[in-house]
Protein backbone atom coordinates (compact mmCIF):
# COMPACT_ATOMS: atom_id res chain seq x y z
CA UNK A 1 0.00 0.00 0.00
CA UNK A 2 2.60 2.05 0.79
CA UNK A 3 4.24 1.95 -2.87
CA UNK A 4 1.49 2.61 -4.38
CA UNK A 5 0.75 5.78 -2.31
CA UNK A 6 4.56 6.61 -2.87
CA UNK A 7 3.22 6.33 -6.83
CA UNK A 8 0.14 8.09 -6.46
CA UNK A 9 1.52 11.33 -4.22
CA UNK A 10 4.87 11.13 -7.32
CA UNK A 11 2.27 11.45 -9.66
CA UNK A 12 -0.84 13.73 -8.35
CA UNK A 13 0.51 15.14 -5.25
CA UNK A 14 -1.14 15.32 -1.73
CA UNK A 15 -3.21 17.49 -2.12
CA UNK A 16 -4.23 15.40 -5.41
CA UNK A 17 -4.63 12.19 -4.17
CA UNK A 18 -7.38 10.81 -2.19
CA UNK A 19 -7.51 7.90 0.43
CA UNK A 20 -10.14 6.53 -2.94
CA UNK A 21 -7.35 6.38 -4.87
CA UNK A 22 -5.18 4.83 -2.98
CA UNK A 23 -7.48 1.90 -1.90
CA UNK A 24 -8.17 1.60 -5.65
CA UNK A 25 -5.06 1.12 -6.72
CA UNK A 26 -3.67 -0.82 -3.81
CA UNK A 27 -6.61 -3.49 -4.56
CA UNK A 28 -7.84 -2.90 -1.23
CA UNK A 29 -10.90 -1.68 0.16
CA UNK A 30 -11.17 1.51 1.97
CA UNK A 31 -11.83 -0.38 5.40
CA UNK A 32 -8.88 -2.09 5.22
CA UNK A 33 -6.81 1.09 4.59
CA UNK A 34 -8.25 2.96 7.79
CA UNK A 35 -7.36 -0.06 9.75
CA UNK A 36 -3.68 0.53 9.03
CA UNK A 37 -3.95 4.33 8.72
CA UNK A 38 -6.11 7.44 9.75
CA UNK A 39 -5.75 9.67 7.29
CA UNK A 40 -3.67 10.07 3.69
CA UNK A 41 -1.22 12.48 6.22
CA UNK A 42 -0.28 9.31 7.88
CA UNK A 43 0.01 7.37 4.69
CA UNK A 44 2.05 10.47 3.65
CA UNK A 45 4.67 9.85 6.49
CA UNK A 46 4.55 6.14 5.93
CA UNK A 47 6.28 6.94 2.37
CA UNK A 48 8.70 9.35 3.91
CA UNK A 49 9.06 6.75 6.16
CA UNK A 50 10.16 4.27 3.72
CA UNK A 51 11.89 6.52 2.05
CA UNK A 52 14.22 7.80 4.99
CA UNK A 53 15.12 4.22 5.81
CA UNK A 54 16.05 3.31 2.40
CA UNK A 55 19.29 6.40 3.39
CA UNK A 56 19.45 5.04 6.26
CA UNK A 57 20.02 1.41 5.46
CA UNK A 58 22.80 2.24 2.14
CA UNK A 59 24.69 4.81 5.27
CA UNK A 60 24.71 1.67 7.72
CA UNK A 61 26.45 -0.49 4.70
CA UNK A 62 28.87 2.00 3.63
CA UNK A 63 29.65 2.25 7.55
CA UNK A 64 30.06 -1.49 8.04
CA UNK A 65 32.56 -1.70 4.80
CA UNK A 66 36.31 -2.52 5.59
CA UNK A 67 37.96 0.79 4.53
CA UNK A 68 40.05 3.58 6.40
CA UNK A 69 37.75 6.17 8.58
CA UNK A 70 38.76 9.26 6.41
CA UNK A 71 37.51 7.32 3.15
CA UNK A 72 34.22 6.43 5.07
CA UNK A 73 33.52 9.61 6.18
CA UNK A 74 33.37 11.20 2.40
CA UNK A 75 31.76 8.14 0.92
CA UNK A 76 29.12 8.72 3.80
CA UNK A 77 28.60 12.09 2.93
CA UNK A 78 28.23 11.11 -1.06
CA UNK A 79 26.10 8.75 -0.24
CA UNK A 80 23.95 10.63 2.56
CA UNK A 81 23.94 13.43 -0.67
CA UNK A 82 23.24 10.88 -3.29
CA UNK A 83 20.62 9.21 -1.91
CA UNK A 84 18.33 12.14 -0.78
CA UNK A 85 18.92 13.30 -4.42
CA UNK A 86 18.17 9.80 -5.83
CA UNK A 87 14.82 10.03 -3.30
CA UNK A 88 13.66 13.14 -4.46
CA UNK A 89 13.88 12.78 -8.11
CA UNK A 90 11.85 9.21 -8.03
CA UNK A 91 9.10 10.80 -6.67
CA UNK A 92 8.01 13.34 -9.36
CA UNK A 93 5.28 15.61 -7.91
CA UNK A 94 6.04 14.58 -4.47
CA UNK A 95 9.57 16.67 -4.50
CA UNK A 96 7.25 19.39 -4.28
CA UNK A 97 5.33 18.24 -0.94
CA UNK A 98 8.73 17.12 0.52
CA UNK A 99 9.77 21.18 0.52
CA UNK A 100 5.86 22.40 1.72
CA UNK A 101 5.91 20.29 4.03
CA UNK A 102 9.33 20.10 5.54
CA UNK A 103 8.16 20.20 8.93
CA UNK A 104 6.79 16.78 8.57
CA UNK A 105 9.14 15.47 6.78
CA UNK A 106 11.84 16.83 9.84
CA UNK A 107 9.63 14.68 11.88
CA UNK A 108 10.08 12.10 10.47
CA UNK A 109 13.80 12.22 10.12
CA UNK A 110 14.52 12.70 13.62
CA UNK A 111 15.38 8.98 14.04
CA UNK A 112 17.27 9.16 10.79
CA UNK A 113 19.33 11.78 12.17
CA UNK A 114 20.48 10.63 15.31
CA UNK A 115 21.18 7.44 13.58
CA UNK A 116 23.01 9.40 11.08
CA UNK A 117 24.99 11.27 13.83
CA UNK A 118 26.21 7.92 15.44
CA UNK A 119 27.56 6.80 12.27
CA UNK A 120 29.60 9.81 12.30
CA UNK A 121 30.41 9.70 15.99
CA UNK A 122 31.64 5.95 15.32
CA UNK A 123 33.66 6.54 12.19
CA UNK A 124 35.42 9.76 13.94
CA UNK A 125 36.05 7.76 17.17
CA UNK A 126 37.37 4.83 15.13
CA UNK A 127 40.08 7.18 13.44
CA UNK A 128 40.82 8.65 16.47
CA UNK A 129 41.57 5.41 18.18
CA UNK A 130 43.61 4.08 15.04
CA UNK A 131 45.55 7.82 15.76
CA UNK A 132 44.33 8.94 11.99
CA UNK A 133 42.43 12.18 13.34
CA UNK A 134 43.44 14.44 15.89
CA UNK A 135 40.09 15.93 16.63
CA UNK A 136 39.11 17.80 20.04
CA UNK A 137 35.90 17.00 20.25
CA UNK A 138 34.04 14.46 18.70
CA UNK A 139 30.45 15.13 19.24
CA UNK A 140 30.74 18.45 18.11
CA UNK A 141 32.59 17.43 14.94
CA UNK A 142 30.16 14.70 13.96
CA UNK A 143 26.88 17.34 14.95
CA UNK A 144 29.20 19.69 12.65
CA UNK A 145 29.30 17.40 9.49
CA UNK A 146 25.58 16.04 9.98
CA UNK A 147 24.39 19.75 9.68
CA UNK A 148 26.60 20.77 7.42
CA UNK A 149 25.66 17.76 4.61
CA UNK A 150 22.00 18.47 5.94
CA UNK A 151 22.00 22.15 4.44
CA UNK A 152 23.56 20.93 1.63
CA UNK A 153 20.43 18.68 0.17
CA UNK A 154 18.82 21.11 -1.78
CA UNK A 155 21.80 22.82 -3.24
CA UNK A 156 22.92 19.83 -4.26
CA UNK A 157 19.50 18.11 -5.45
CA UNK A 158 19.18 21.06 -8.11
CA UNK A 159 22.87 21.61 -9.35
CA UNK A 160 23.50 24.73 -7.39
CA UNK A 161 26.80 23.88 -5.98
CA UNK A 162 29.07 25.87 -8.21
CA UNK A 163 27.36 25.58 -11.11
CA UNK A 164 26.19 22.08 -11.30
CA UNK A 165 29.63 20.53 -9.77
CA UNK A 166 29.93 16.84 -10.12
CA UNK A 167 30.68 14.41 -7.61
CA UNK A 168 34.05 13.70 -9.46
CA UNK A 169 34.99 17.75 -9.48
CA UNK A 170 34.19 18.49 -5.80
CA UNK A 171 35.79 15.66 -4.06
CA UNK A 172 38.85 16.71 -4.08
CA UNK A 173 37.27 19.95 -2.12
CA UNK A 174 35.35 18.05 0.01
CA UNK A 175 38.26 15.38 1.01
CA UNK A 176 40.80 18.34 1.85
CA UNK A 177 37.50 19.84 4.20
CA UNK A 178 37.32 17.05 5.84
CA UNK A 179 40.96 16.25 6.55
CA UNK A 180 41.16 19.32 7.74
CA UNK A 181 38.15 19.27 10.19
CA UNK A 182 39.67 15.56 10.90
CA UNK A 183 42.75 17.14 11.88
CA UNK A 184 44.71 14.66 9.25
CA UNK A 185 47.90 15.51 8.38
CA UNK A 186 48.34 17.04 5.23
CA UNK A 187 50.93 16.10 2.52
Amino acid sequence: MIDVARRLFAKKGLNGTTMNDIAKASGKGRRTLYAYFANKEEIYSAVIETEVDRISDKMEEVAARDMEPELKITTLIYTHLNMVKEAVVRNGNLRAEFFRNIWMVEKVRQAFDHEELELYRRVIKEGCEKGQFHVENEDLLADVIHYCIKGLEVPYIFGRLRNGMTEDSSRPVVVNMVRRMLGVKQY
